[in-house]
């Protein structure tokens, strides 16, 4: 009976076709804007490491001057001082830590026709790479060793590896940038990550493209590598990048990766401990609590879906629900010039239940085609927002989840949409539709 009321549905477009095209077509609408906005949101909202977002940690605490602080005040900076990352860097605490900041160095091919441009990366410990599970094309990262020596070594991103050296495995050559050569230990595969969670705080939004290379921390301090980044300086800072390195200026991201999620007990533990022997060694002195995020909360912390975002959503919404309230008059008006078919019908021995399955099932044929209208739609509008900005293109993608919501929605706001003109359809009394005919 189904596939016969579902056939009958098919065919029912076919009734008052200027009347259905329009439904459809306020649905699609509705819908398009919805999937839109939503898929936005999706994108941007995701958990970008699902298998290690609670084993991984940002740590924060204050340690910015007492003048003009107030009990409550939030600290002065979400990034570490070189003494601190150093610090938590050469700890034992946690399975794996790493610090890390931007860097922008002007490099030199050995193509002369490409000529010397500068490349953005970061400067970081080796454990970088098996924290946050970057794919490696060619090699690997650079050995724990390479760190502690300030080796000279650097790993490329895939499009800068296939532009300095097209197709070819790179690894073990030499490049040279900022008037050093280092010697490539690994190519990374393309690793478009949304969002940027592991470098939220620099110069790229937490959609922005992916880094161009990777250099060991210690290297870049040792070359006084010029800092790609914010930097918070409270106090006093003496000269030369020697006094910038033992002040209290922020400037450095840390992670901390724990073993299992239940160990962020003892890394907090670890970093009340830490704060409490710095301030007997004199720094620290603002008494703000010390905080661990996990990847969400970091992300909820930095604000990377702000509340625009949210209300794009929640007014797009609105707007399906206003194509609903059209959509509801429109198939009232479609149904009603059916009476005399209902009439008909329930004279012959068809139940009220019967009828109402069958124009329920009408408006899901009708919520189909809108859904599918709606889904050309949303993708169009999709890659209009891409157009606006390199940030925009990166969220504005459709994936499978948004593909099935899209139909899932138009079904459901159709069926919606349809339940009062079904209902009102039923009521229709047969010994009056036939006494008029």
């Amino acid at each position: 009976m189904f596939q016969y009321y579902f056939l009958l549905g098919l065919r029912s477009l076919r009734r008052n076709p200027a009347l259905t095209a329009l439904m459809v077509l306020t649905l699609a609408i509705g819908v398009a804007a919805s999937v839109s906005t939503l898929t936005i949101l999706h994108v941007m909202s995701g958990n970008p490491i699902p298998a290690k977002s609670e084993r991984l940690f940002v740590p924060q605490f204050d340690n910015g001057p007492l003048e003009s602080y107030k009990v409550g005040d939030k600290p002065n900076d979400e990034q570490m001082s070189y003494r601190d990352a150093v610090n938590f860097m050469n700890s034992k605490a946690g399975e794996r830590r790493t610090a890390l900041f931007g860097v922008g160095l002007p490099l030199e091919p050995e193509r002369k026709d490409l000529g010397v441009f500068v490349v953005r990366g970061i400067a970081t410990g080796g454990d970088y790479f098996n924290m946050f599970e970057a794919p490696f094309l060619h090699g690997q990262g650079w050995a724990p060793d390479a760190d502690q020596r300030g080796a000279d070594v650097v790993v490329l991103s895939r499009k800068l590896s296939e532009k300095l050296y097209g197709d070819a495995d790179p690894v073990g050559r030499r490049v040279r940038m900022g008037g050093f050569d280092y010697q490539i230990v690994g190519v990374l595969d393309t690793w478009n990550v949304i969002p940027r969670y592991q470098h939220l705080i620099g110069p790229e939004t937490a959609f922005g493209d992916e880094e161009d290379m990777y250099i060991p921390f210690t290297t870049a301090i040792n070359h006084q590598v010029e800092r790609n980044g914010s930097t918070g300086c409270q106090g006093n800072v003496e000269p030369g990048f020697q006094g910038f390195l033992d002040s209290e200026c922020t400037w450095i991201q840390v992670w901390f990766e724990t073993a299992t999620p239940g160990d962020r007990a003892a890394l907090q533990s670890y970093l009340d401990s830490y704060a409490a022997e710095q301030r007997k060694l004199g720094r620290l002195k603002r008494n703000t609590p010390n905080k661990l995020y996990d990847v969400m909360e970091w992300l909820e912390f930095q604000k990377v879906v702000d509340n625009d975002n949210k209300l794009a959503v929640w007014l797009s919404f609105g707007f399906l629900l206003l194509c609903l309230v059209n959509t509801i008059g429109l198939l009232l008006a479609k149904f009603s010039v059916r009476a005399s078919e209902v009439g008909i019908r329930r004279a012959l021995g068809a139940s009220r239940r019967e009828i109402f399955t069958q124009f329920l099932i009408e408006t899901t044929v009708v919520g189909l085609v809108g859904g599918l209208l709606g889904l050309l739609l949303a993708v169009g509008a999709l890659a209009l927002i891409a157009l606006q900005s390199k940030a925009l293109a990166t969220v504005a993608q459709m994936d499978w989840i948004m593909l099935l919501t899209t139909f899932v929605l138009a079904v459901l706001a159709a069926v919606l949409a349809g339940l009062l003109p079904t209902w009102r359809a039923c009521q229709v009394t047969p010994a009056l539709q036939l006494k008029s005919q």
